[in-house]
């Protein structure tokens, strides 16, 4: 066989397979075969789901940053992401729950035990998001205060706050479904659902905010609107292919009947999954306050903008690791505890390269990234700063993804829950006080707490890793 023809072969396969994860394939069985092919299939449908995630805060970012008051708007649209991060937070710990169920599930070869358990997760879900709405839609305005937002910053933003927190049951439900679409190996949907709810938010944010025809310029507001129309799109795509799709989960209306021991064993794999993901994302609030007091309405503009692109690249690297969440799972339960271990050694690798190669951009081109989310200098020169100093530990943060997520994947949630209560409480939010305040640092000392304490936590999830604790989960 000649060079040219092993090429064209080589290309053929890759393309093949590309193409393959992309269009998503329920039929294939993630318990047997390549663990390489797995994970590609697994993750590019995952990154570019997470992707599409992390556009919302930027196109909202992009738009309102060149608002009149701009410092005021990207203040309001970054304080918001943080408290909504609580939201993040709810959802993608009952998704993790529903991911760790329904893989276990589908790896026993029971899909209809694994269509009944998500499901559940879902009723769930609307009882928690129901109460956490109403509230954030009464006190939107002290909420923003609390957060360090000055009273003219909370006066202009609050119609935004309001919208966002009171339209959170699409961002619960697209979380969750897609949880539920991983577990079952069909990570094209989920990538699927958040590409149309981009789409439509990229459509829709110029239009509602700036004015079109004889639709009025709602401004801040309509970024809401916007967003919250985009996600709820999504959400209905989700619904559709879970009723009418041709996938693995075939979905009745009896499932959504409580089952009460579901109910109960789902809850005990999602709580401590919610609170771990609650606990990282108090300690982030606590961050966006501190820098707020410390560096006023343009230090928080500029660490939101710098916080917001910093997501940008770190949640494909989450999608990713996700894929050693479903692997691990089904492996689990399909009784192949080498090929779990496996699955995980090839995500981090991936991962690391992923990450190492963002590091590099950020750090020789952040300032050009910053720039085009932003006209003001001074909030421009705080992002740059926050930026550069956050992405030093981006390799950390991508071999920490995948050990938390094959910890979750494999329903083991209180391990990385105490890990996170640790990192973040006990050491990255008194480090970041200490530094910020006692040493006067400002802002510059949140902005070193951040690597610091994720590189602690990624060396803690090492350890526990290798205790293999995690392989004896039953869920």
């Amino acid at each position: 066989m000649t060079e040219t023809t092993i090429q064209k072969s080589l290309f053929s396969k890759v393309f093949t397979t590309l193409k393959q994860a992309i269009k998503g394939d329920e039929s294939f069985d993630y318990t047997v075969g390549s663990i390489k092919k797995a994970v590609i299939l697994l993750a590019i449908p995952m990154v570019l789901e997470m992707m599409m995630e992390s556009v919302f805060a930027l196109v909202d970012l992009y738009f309102v940053g060149h608002l009149e008051h701009s410092s005021f708007a990207i203040q309001t649209v970054g304080l918001t992401e943080s408290v909504l991060a609580i939201i993040y937070s709810v959802a993608i710990g009952m998704s993790m729950a529903a991911t760790a169920v329904v893989a276990r599930r589908i790896g026993e070869k029971d899909p209809v035990a694994a269509a009944k358990a998500g499901m559940q997760a879902i009723i769930v879900a609307f009882v928690i998001n129901t109460i956490i709405s109403i509230l954030g839609v009464i006190y939107a305005k002290e909420i923003l205060i609390l957060m360090g937002a000055s009273e003219n910053a909370a006066e202009h933003g609050y119609i935004f706050t309001q919208i966002m927190i009171g339209g959170s049951l699409c961002i619960m439900l697209l979380f969750l479904i897609n949880g539920i679409f991983r577990g079952a190996g069909n990570a094209a949907i989920a990538m699927k659902s958040l590409w149309l709810a981009n789409i439509c938010n990229i459509i829709l944010c110029p239009i509602l905010i700036n004015g079109f025809g004889p639709v009025p310029a709602f401004g801040l507001t309509g970024a809401a609107i916007a967003t919250t129309l985009g996600r709820s799109i999504g959400v209905l795509y989700q619904v559709y292919h879970l009723f009418f799709g041709n996938g693995a989960l075939k979905i009745k209306i009896s499932y959504f009947i409580p089952d009460f021991d579901q109910i109960k064993a789902l809850v005990k794999i999602a709580a401590p999954g919610v609170l771990q993901f609650v606990i990282a994302s108090c300690s982030w609030i606590f961050l966006a306050q501190l820098v707020a007091t410390t560096g006023g309405d343009h230090g928080s503009a500029g660490y939101q903008t710098a916080l917001r692109i910093m997501m940008f690249f770190i949640l494909p690297a989450w999608g990713l690791s996700n894929a050693a969440a479903t692997l691990v799972g089904q492996n689990l339960g399909a009784k192949q505890i080498d090929r779990a271990e496996k699955s995980v050694y090839t995500t981090a690798r991936y991962n690391v390269i992923f990450m190492a190669t963002i590091m590099v951009i950020t750090l020789c081109f952040g300032k050009y990234i910053i720039s085009f989310f932003t006209n003001d200098e001074l909030v421009k020169t705080i992002a740059v700063e926050a930026l550069q100093i956050m992405s030093i530990g981006f390799i950390f943060y991508g071999i920490g993804m995948v050990l938390i997520n094959t910890f979750n994947g494999a329903g083991d949630t209180w391990t990385p829950t105490g890990i996170n209560f640790f990192g973040f409480w006990l050491f990255q939010i008194p480090l970041a006080y200490v530094l910020a305040k006692h040493f006067n640092m400002g802002p510059t000392g949140v902005f070193i707490a951040i690597p610091v304490a994720e590189t602690a936590i990624t060396l803690a999830s090492i350890f526990f890793y290798k205790r293999g604790k995690w392989k004896r989960i039953e869920v």
